[in-house]
């Protein structure tokens, strides 16, 4: 077990002398009991949320999510002070908060399939199962869907929209269900700045790319490439590679095109800092 000091002030952790991880708190669990009655793991989220690890439901941000029982049975957990998009350690920048408070909202008309966050300048939909592949397949569907229902268009040109504004991220890989997710700009005339896919290292992010047919071994092969290039550039032992990557790491997915898929997964060479 590994302890951070989390400076609050300048709002970072060290992770070791002249590596540091910006804090972006957010609850790493949140949300409603599951329809199936009995006794369940915490770990694998679902149409119920759960553990979905999305880093970017920080505060200010809102969950949509089905109700299957009778008041809902909201609940948290799994606090994070940091977290890359593309768990893979099944840890993150784990912590505790004194509280959290949540705001809760009955929504009575409104119909939802899966859940959904809401931040500031974008809507972000998910998939979310064993396979990345379906979970991909589900994602298409709900941000099609929702693109169908905010902008009040067809299918053909929700699909459309879809690819053209394609900005979607590996969420985690670790919690049973393996989770996707996208990001679709709130303001079409003022567009969220798209994120890059870039293919080799740049001056702003180390990066490793996996392409297959099989999304989870495109997965895999960025991930594992990733912790390789910390371990030999950086020096870090294995151990700590794979947790820094966790933590730090941006998988960004590639829209689809034919077979092959392709994950670019990015640490930002700001997470090196001179040593004080």
């Amino acid at each position: 077990m590994k302890y951070f000091y989390l400076d609050l002030e300048r709002k970072v952790a060290e992770f070791a002398p002249g590596i540091e991880i910006p804090l972006r708190p957010f609850p790493g669990t949140l949300g409603v009991a599951r329809a199936e009655p009995g006794q369940y793991s915490t770990v694998p989220p679902g149409r119920y949320a759960g553990n979905m690890d999305i880093r970017d439901e920080t505060e200010g941000s809102t969950l949509y999510v089905p109700v299957f029982v009778k008041g809902a049975l909201l609940w948290t957990g799994d606090s994070h002070a940091a977290q890359g998009n593309g768990e893979i350690n099944l840890t993150a920048l784990e912590t505790a908060y004194k509280e959290m408070s949540v705001t809760v909202e009955v929504l009575k008309n409104m119909k939802l399939e899966w859940p959904r966050v809401e931040i500031k300048d974008a809507w972000i939909t998910v998939g979310i199962d064993k396979d990345l592949n379906k979970a991909l397949e589900i994602l298409e569907a709900e941000t099609t869907t929702f693109l169908m229902e905010q902008r009040k268009i067809d299918k053909a040109a929700a699909e459309k929209m879809m690819m053209a504004s394609w900005d979607c991220r590996v969420t985690q890989v670790v919690d049973v269900n393996k989770g996707l997710h996208c990001f679709s700009a709130k303001n079409t005339k003022e567009k969220r700045a798209i994120e890059a896919l870039p293919a080799a290292e740049n001056k702003t992010y180390l990066v490793t790319v996996g392409k297959d047919a099989d999304l989870n071994k495109a997965m895999d092969d960025a991930s594992w490439a990733m912790i390789e290039l910390l371990e030999k550039q950086k020096g870090l032992t294995r151990l700590d590679a794979y947790a820094l990557a966790s933590m730090v790491m941006d998988c960004r997915l590639a829209a689809p095109s034919g077979a092959q898929k392709a994950v670019h997964c990015l640490v930002p060479k700001s997470t090196w800092v001179a040593s004080k």
